[in-house]
């Protein structure tokens, strides 16, 4: 076996590399960064023979951690909390799923001040909630009337959020006229080639739908600097005209979408996807109870993209929000459980996953959750290891 830092390597071949110099200062910050950030490595390490792959298949989010829950606003103009990251949704085992978040608390829980005794306990909750819900058989969803605790402080805080000063985060205003700030850390400079090649994109695109040509018109164009794993990837951020500048502009996100790194290691007949923009695309609004306002599969012949609407509404519970009261972190963490059973329930008999009743019969027992949790456990203590020897290597 490689070691971890050519594993790294090879994964990441062919990405922009000042980019990827920028994910790996990332997968050095901490374990938690790095864990979420090679998610790769997880599946290349999953063995073959674990119990808990004989699980129903479903359609799963394939990178579930605690940081890939988060708020959206739907095209019924409503908000809504729930899993909010598919670059890597597959048709898999419903545990592999669990699996990894369980391994995500217990390899964040340092992080944000929880001792392994309490990573421990809101594991068993979450394993526990999950399983009640999907033996329960209705999928529901989470929205400011029904949701609780943090879940429920965040999409409150959205009445004092306005458009103005959610694009004053990346635009600069002039002569009532707005245009994408430079700064290097959220935004960097595109070339004129770049920004040719996505204005001809959103132009196509928009040329077969029925969207008003007027709220498209592009403004700006630059690349996009955001998150850990997608790193070094094309991402673009791009300003239109919307409903009238200059505070009733819209930004848009158009990031590039490789080939599922789930891939090599599935044993199950995937669908036969047109582009991996269409899987995340297709998978996302059969898991969401409510579709985003702006969620696109673009195509230009060689690379595949998924288009959609930077939102004021778009964030995610930051976990140091608990602030020592465990009783908050139980309710996130039931929160989370619950729009996993959910999540798996809304998409149960679509396109090969099992179907409902499944699902149900499955959640009659709770044998396998210790199977989950020692293997999390132990493979925490893998990243940890991986973690450090990365480290030492750049």
């Amino acid at each position: 076996m490689n070691n971890i830092k050519t594993r790294i390597d090879n994964f990441n071949h062919g990405r922009d590399t000042e980019f990827l110099k920028l994910k790996y200062k990332k997968l050095a910050a901490d374990q938690f960064s790095f864990f979420r950030g090679t998610c790769h490595l997880f599946y290349e390490d999953l063995p073959p023979d674990i119990p808990f792959h004989s699980a129903p298949l479903t359609w799963i989010c394939g990178d579930l951690h605690l940081e890939n829950f988060g708020s959206y606003k739907g095209d019924n103009r409503l908000v809504y909390f729930d899993i909010n990251d598919f670059d890597e949704a597959v048709l898999a085992p419903c545990t592999w799923d669990l699996v990894r978040f369980i391994t995500s608390i217990i390899v964040g829980s340092h992080a944000v001040g929880i001792n392994d005794q309490e990573a421990l306990h809101i594991s068993e909750i979450y394993l526990k909630t999950y399983t009640q819900h999907l033996a329960n058989g209705k999928a529901r969803t989470v929205e400011r009337k029904t949701a609780q605790g943090l879940v429920k402080d965040l999409l409150k805080s959205f009445k004092k959020r306005n458009r103005a000063k959610f694009l004053d985060k990346f635009t600069k205003e002039k002569n009532n006229k707005r245009k994408l700030v430079v700064d290097d850390k959220r935004v960097t400079k595109a070339t004129d080639a770049e920004q040719k090649k996505v204005r001809e994109l959103i132009q196509d695109w928009h040329h077969t739908t029925n969207q008003h040509r007027d709220f498209y018109q592009i403004l700006d164009i630059e690349k996009r600097i955001a998150g850990n794993s997608s790193l070094g990837l094309e991402r673009y951020i791009i300003l239109v005209a919307g409903y009238g500048s200059p505070d009733e502009n819209y930004l848009l996100d158009l990031k590039e979408t490789p080939t599922n790194s789930l891939q090599p290691y599935l044993k199950f007949s995937q669908p036969k996807w047109e582009t991996p923009a269409a899987r995340i695309v297709t998978i996302q609004n059969i898991f969401q109870g409510i579709a985003p306002a702006l969620l696109e599969a673009i195509n230009d012949g060689k690379k595949s993209y998924v288009l959609k609407e930077l939102q004021p509404e778009k964030d995610k519970v930051h976990l140091q929000a608990w602030d020592g009261n465990l009783k908050h972190l139980e309710q996130l963490i039931e929160t989370m459980g619950k729009i996993t059973a959910w999540d798996q329930l809304r998409s149960s008999g679509r396109q090969g996953s099992a179907i409902a009743d499944q699902l149900i019969d499955f959640a009659q027992t709770t044998t396998w959750h210790n199977s989950i949790i020692e293997y999390a456990r132990n493979y925490a203590g893998q990243v940890s290891q991986d973690f450090q020897e990365f480290c030492q290597s750049i």
